[in-house]
C-alpha cells in the first residue's frame, strides 16, 4: 500500500486522498498490481499518490494516449529502480543525470525518476548543436546520459567526443500507457541532495549551471500553485521547451502538486493549437477536453493571432469560445515583455481576456506576478512578489536600498533599483563557479540570509485601480521591468532610457514585426538609442517610400519623450537569438551599428 505522510494542506486541499481499499484495488480488472516499488517520501510524491489514482495526469495530444496518476508513481518508481540497477546499486545521490526526451508522458517519468535517486536531473534541448551540449555534459560532470528513442543518435552524437566524467549512455523504453498500477510505497526521508540544473542562456558568457535543490522546485510550486489558485479540475496545454523553468515548473510541476492534467503538443504549431483549443465546441472534437490553463511566452500569442482569420469560419468561432474567460480560466505570458498590441488583440479577440503578466528567471523560478482580477493585471506591469519571495529594489547609482515610499527621488523622478530576491525559491549555486555565484549574491544586514542579484531593473510604482482583490500577496506598488542593468538601460545624455519601454512602443505600430532597441556608442551623448527592426512586408512610409528611421520617429513623437526615440533605426530581414531565443545585444550593435559609433547624432530629434 502506499505509505503517505498528511501533506500540506496546500498541496492536498482539492485532491481526493484515496483509501486504503482504493489503494489495494485495481483500477479496472485488466490492470494489474505488481510487487511494491518505492520512492522517497518526497513532498512531490506525496502529493501524487494522494490524488485520485483514475483521473488524468499526462495526455499525448496527437495520439490521444492517456495516462493516470495511478500509473504515474509506479511508472516514476520503475524507472528509478533502473536508474539504481544502472549505477550498480550504488547510491547515486548528488550525481547530474542528463536526458534527451521528448515532450511527453517519458520526459514526466524521467524528470521524477531522477528526483527519486536524490540525484540531479538535468534536461538538455535537442535543439542545441552538439558541441554546446558537450560544453554542458562536461561543465555539469553528468554521470550518466538517458536518451529517448527519437534522440538516442543526438546522444551519441554527443558522447562521440571524449567528455571529462566518461558518462553512461542509457535508452530508455517508450510508456505506451497498459493501465498497469503497481503497489508504490513512500519511505525515508523527505529531503534530499537531488534537485534539477538548468543552463543559463549565455548571453554574455558561457552558460552557467544553475543548482535548484528539489527544496526550491517544492518552494516554486507552492507559490505558484497559491498565486494562480491551480487546481485538479485544470486542464493545461503544454507547447513549451522542456529545458527552462517555464515549462518544467511552471508547466509540469506545479499542476502535478494539484493534479491537473496535461496534455504535450510539440513542437508548437498555431494551426494544431488553434485546431486543439477549438475542439470541444465542434461536432468533430465533441469529448476533448476544454483547456482551462495556457502559459506561453508573447511570440505564441502573436504567431496565433496572426493565423487566427487563416482558419475555416467554424474553426474560427469556436477557438474565440475556447479562449474566452469562460472557458480558459487563466492565460499567462512570461519570459518576455509582453507588447501592449498583443495584449490588447487578444482580449479583444477572446472576449474580454486579459493576459497575466509575470517576472521571473532560472536561478529564481517565478518572482512577481500580476494578479487573477483584470483590474490587477496592469499593463507593462510584472505585478507583486508571489508568496513567500521576497523582493528588494537597490539604487542603481547609490547602492542604497528603495524603501517603501522612496520611489522618487528630490525631483520627482522615478528611481532605477536592481531587483533583489531572497526566499527559498532562490537557486542554490552555479555549479562549479564560486566565483559567479559569490559575485551574483551580497549578504542581507538582517541576519536572514543573502539576497540574489538579478541584473534586472525595474521602478515600483503605486497604481490606485490594482491591488483591491481578496488575493493578499498582490498589495501595494507594483514592479515594472525596464531591462537587464548590461543591456537594457541606456545612458543617454545624463538619462536613462528603457529598451524594454521603446521597444513596447515599435512594436505598437503597424509597420514593425520585431524590435530589438540597443544601446550605440556616441561620442556626443555617451550612448544613443539605435533600433533593429524588421518591418511588414510592404511597409510604406511617408510619400509611399519604404518606411525608414524618419517615418519611425514620426510615429514615436507622441508616444515618447524625444530622447528616448531611437536616433539610428536598421532594417534587417532577421534578428540573431541564440538557442534560448536571447538576443546578444553587445553583440548585436557590433555587428549592426559598427560605422555608427561617431558624433553625428540629430539634433532637435531630427524632426
Amino acid at each position: 500500500m502506499f505509505s503517505v505522510r498528511k501533506a500540506p494542506s496546500l498541496l492536498l486541499s482539492r485532491c481526493r486522498p484515496p483509501s486504503l481499499l482504493q489503494l489495494r484495488s485495481p483500477l479496472h480488472s485488466s490492470a494489474i498490481m505488481r510487487l511494491a516499488s518505492t520512492l522517497p517520501r518526497l513532498p512531490i510524491f506525496e502529493a501524487i499518490a494522494n490524488h485520485d489514482r483514475q483521473s488524468t495526469a499526462v495526455v499525448h495530444s496527437a495520439s490521444g494516449r492517456r495516462f493516470t496518476y495511478g500509473e504515474l508513481l509506479g511508472d516514476v518508481a520503475e524507472a528509478k529502480d533502473r536508474l539504481l540497477r544502472e549505477a550498480g546499486g550504488s547510491s547515486i545521490d548528488g550525481h547530474r543525470i542528463a536526458f534527451l526526451v521528448e515532450n511527453s508522458y517519458d520526459y514526466v517519468v524521467t524528470l521524477l525518476s531522477i528526483l527519486g535517486t536524490h540525484s540531479i536531473a538535468l534536461p538538455l534541448s535537442p535543439a542545441f548543436p552538439a558541441n554546446e551540449l558537450q560544453y554542458i555534459m562536461d561543465q555539469s560532470q553528468a554521470s550518466m546520459l538517458l536518451s529517448s528513442k527519437k534522440f538516442e543518435g543526438k546522444a551519441q552524437e554527443v558522447l562521440k567526443y571524449g567528455l571529462e566524467a566518461s558518462p553512461r549512455h542509457i535508452n530508455l523504453e517508450k510508456k505506451l500507457g497498459s493501465g498497469e498500477q503497481r503497489e508504490v510505497v513512500l519511505e525515508g526521508p523527505t529531503s534530499g541532495a537531488g534537485g534539477m540544473m538548468l543552463y543559463t542562456s549565455g548571453t554574455t558568457n558561457r552558460p552557467k549551471g544553475v543548482l535548484l535543490p528539489e527544496s526550491a522546485m517544492t518552494a516554486q510550486s507552492i507559490s505558484l500553485i497559491k498565486a494562480w489558485e491551480f487546481r485538479s479540475t485544470d486542464y493545461f496545454l503544454h507547447v513549451l521547451p522542456l529545458h527552462h523553468i517555464h515549462g518544467t515548473i511552471n508547466a509540469i510541476m506545479a499542476p502535478l502538486f494539484t493534479g491537473s492534467a496535461i496534455e504535450f503538443l510539440f513542437p508548437f504549431n498555431a494551426t494544431a493549437v488553434w485546431n486543439r483549443f477549438a475542439a470541444p465546441f465542434t461536432p468533430w472534437g465533441k469529448g476533448r477536453e476544454r483547456i482551462s490553463v495556457f502559459t506561453v511566452v508573447p511570440t505564441v500569442y502573436n504567431r496565433l493571432l496572426a493565423t487566427h482569420h487563416d482558419l475555416p469560419p467554424e474553426t474560427q468561432a469556436a477557438a474565440r469560445q475556447a479562449i474566452s474567460p469562460e472557458n480558459l480560466r487563466l492565460n499567462i505570458s512570461g519570459s518576455a515583455a509582453l507588447p501592449t498590441p498583443t495584449k490588447k488583440a487578444w482580449a479583444d479577440l477572446s472576449g474580454g481576456n486579459v493576459l497575466l503578466e509575470r517576472y521571473g528567471m532560472t536561478e529564481a523560478g517565478m518572482a512577481l506576478s500580476c494578479g487573477l482580477t483584470n483590474a490587477d493585471r496592469v499593463d507593462g506591469s510584472v505585478g507583486w512578489p508571489l508568496p513567500s519571495v521576497e523582493v528588494r529594489l537597490v539604487d542603481t547609482e547609490t547602492g542604497e536600498i528603495i524603501h517603501p515610499g522612496e520611489e522618487l527621488d528630490a525631483n520627482g523622478r522615478e528611481r532605477d533599483g536592481e531587483i533583489q530576491l531572497r526566499g527559498p525559491t532562490i537557486f542554490k549555486e552555479y555549479w562549479r563557479n564560486i566565483k559567479a555565484t559569490n559575485a551574483e549574491h551580497t549578504e542581507g544586514t538582517d541576519g536572514r540570509g543573502r539576497w540574489f542579484k538579478t541584473g534586472d531593473i525595474a521602478v515600483r510604482r503605486d497604481v490606485p485601480s490594482a491591488g483591491h482583490s481578496t488575493q493578499e500577496w498582490a498589495r501595494g506598488p507594483m514592479y515594472f521591468i525596464r531591462g537587464r542593468k548590461s543591456a537594457d538601460i541606456i545612458k543617454s545624455g545624463g538619462e536613462k532610457v528603457s529598451a524594454l519601454e521603446v521597444e513596447r512602443e515599435l512594436l505598437s505600430l503597424p509597420e514593425i514585426v520585431e524590435a530589438a532597441v540597443l544601446a550605440v556608442p556616441s561620442g556626443k551623448w555617451g550612448q544613443k538609442v539605435g533600433a533593429v527592426v524588421i518591418l511588414r512586408p510592404g511597409a510604406e512610409g511617408k510619400g509611399g517610400k519604404p518606411w525608414g528611421p524618419m517615418d519611425m520617429r514620426r510615429a514615436l513623437r507622441d508616444r515618447l519623450a524625444n530622447y528616448k526615440i531611437p536616433q539610428v533605426m536598421t532594417v534587417v530581414d532577421e534578428i540573431p537569438k541564440n538557442a534560448m531565443g536571447k538576443i546578444n545585444k553587445k553583440q548585436l550593435v557590433k555587428e549592426v551599428f559598427a560605422d555608427q559609433s561617431s558624433g553625428d547624432e540629430m539634433e532637435n530629434g531630427g524632426l
